[in-house]
């Protein structure tokens, strides 16, 4: 999972790297802004990914086949509808979410441009959200990490080709995420066929369509949808306060994004190694194994937020310098590094708890913190920012991280216990 999760930000390292070896920021800027829009819209969705994990593990638990296959057939039907809609309503999403940004009118342009593309790729990345949330669930990893790396390298292989062969700039970023999308939900369809050959059970349209089990799906999914859109609106506000500093603080800060995002990703793989075991204990009824899952991920996501530390202190100034060659967006990223060498260890409870929680199907405490923390965060930044400037930006940040961590820590005690009684 962390081979597979750490793919995800590499091409965003590309992505950043090809537009910051163009002659202005602007062009970084432009992808970073057009990233942050799918990501917000698309993550927004991230339920059908994370609520199909705990869901299919607890049938893998109880060894349920045709449930099995059910839980993947609806969140595939409703990330395939939701995709539709998004592709339908492309107008007014572009429109409102330029409109949340004090950008240069250069970003603005091109950030429209990356998105006028990008959008049709809108329903093969939620089926495929279902899709992967479904492997984490009955643990089959290796395909996750097949999955991953073949559409995350062609996507890394058709942006140096577009971009740099081709000369087709930011447009040339945006098909190669959209061609690369559709060729990983193919790739994924022709695994997934021939693993349920092996597996057994059988379609039911009638479990397929159950209206209880669909409403599970549904209360699960709406309390992770919230907690998601949250989360990314903490990533917008903090995208949108930069880009109020200039097009050289914008583009510093997308690098340094870019730290957070390896980060983040690679610590995910011990999050939905949680997911996948807990919920498997869940669904077994073995209370015992949900304890020995949560101390050995935690253990071990622990020790890697540690590397990241070192790594970032180490070759933190070297991986800026082989993404921009903007001596003015170094020289600012520079300055701010600081604040991402400590991140990991602030980031890595909250992400660690969302694995617990989501593999317990607990999915209520997750909202409602996430909601205090981004309370946090506008607060603190907003309080911080006329004093610090982009210090205070940073700091409020990490303090979201953190405080999401704290509050999801304090609660765990208590799910551990209601698990022990049931």
């Amino acid at each position: 999972m962390i081979f597979s999760n750490l793919t995800v930000p590499l091409l965003g390292v590309v992505d950043t790297a090809v537009m910051g070896h163009m002659d202005e920021a602007y062009y970084m800027g432009a992808v970073a802004i057009g990233a942050l829009v799918f990501n917000y819209l698309y993550w927004s969705f991230g339920f059908l990914r994370m609520g199909t994990t705990g869901l299919a593990a607890q049938a893998l638990g109880a060894e349920d086949r045709d449930e099995m296959r059910a839980v993947f057939g609806r969140a595939a039907l409703l990330g395939l509808a939701l995709g539709i809609c998004a592709v339908l309503l492309q107008v007014p999403i572009i429109e409102g979410a330029l409109a949340l940004f004090n950008a240069s009118s250069e970003v603005e342009s091109l950030a429209r441009v990356y998105f006028d593309i990008r959008i049709w790729s809108a329903p093969a990345v939620l089926v495929q959200y279902a899709m992967i949330g479904w492997f984490v669930g009955i643990q089959n990893t290796r395909t996750v990490l097949l999955l991953q790396v073949f559409t995350n390298g062609l996507n890394v292989f058709l942006d140096l080709w577009f971009v740099i062969g081709l000369g087709w700039g930011v447009a040339g970023v945006a098909s190669a995420t959209v061609i690369s999308e559709f060729a990983g939900v193919g790739l994924g369809t022709i695994i997934m066929v021939r693993l349920l050959a092996q597996t057994g059970g059988r379609w039911h349209r009638d479990l397929l369509v159950d209206v209880n089990r669909f409403r599970r799906l549904i209360v699960v999914n709406r309390d992770l949808f919230i907690r998601t859109l949250c989360l990314l609106s903490a990533f917008a506000w903090f995208t949108a306060r930069g880009a109020e500093m200039g097009d050289t603080v914008l583009a510093a800060n997308a690098v340094l994004l870019i730290f957070q995002s390896i980060m983040s990703y690679g610590l995910d793989g011990f999050a939905h190694a949680a997911e996948a075991l807990i919920g498997q204990a869940m669904g077994s009824g073995e209370r015992s194994a949900f304890r020995k899952a949560a101390r050995a991920t935690s253990f071990w996501a622990a020790i890697v937020a540690i590397a990241y530390v070192i790594l970032f202190a180490v070759f933190g100034s070297h991986m800026i310098a082989a993404m921009t060659d903007i001596e003015a967006v170094r020289a600012m990223t520079e300055v701010y590094l600081p604040w991402v060498i400590i991140s990991p260890i602030v980031s890595v409870w909250g992400f660690q708890m969302d694995g617990i929680y989501i593999g317990a199907t607990e999915t209520r405490p997750l909202r409602n913190t996430m909601l205090a923390a981004i309370g946090c965060f506008v607060f603190l930044s907003w309080l911080l920012m006329p004093v610090f400037g982009n210090h205070g930006l940073w700091i409020a940040f990490i303090s979201f991280m953190g405080v999401r961590g704290l509050l999801l820590g304090a609660l765990y005690p208590r799910l551990r216990d209601r698990i022990d009684r049931s």
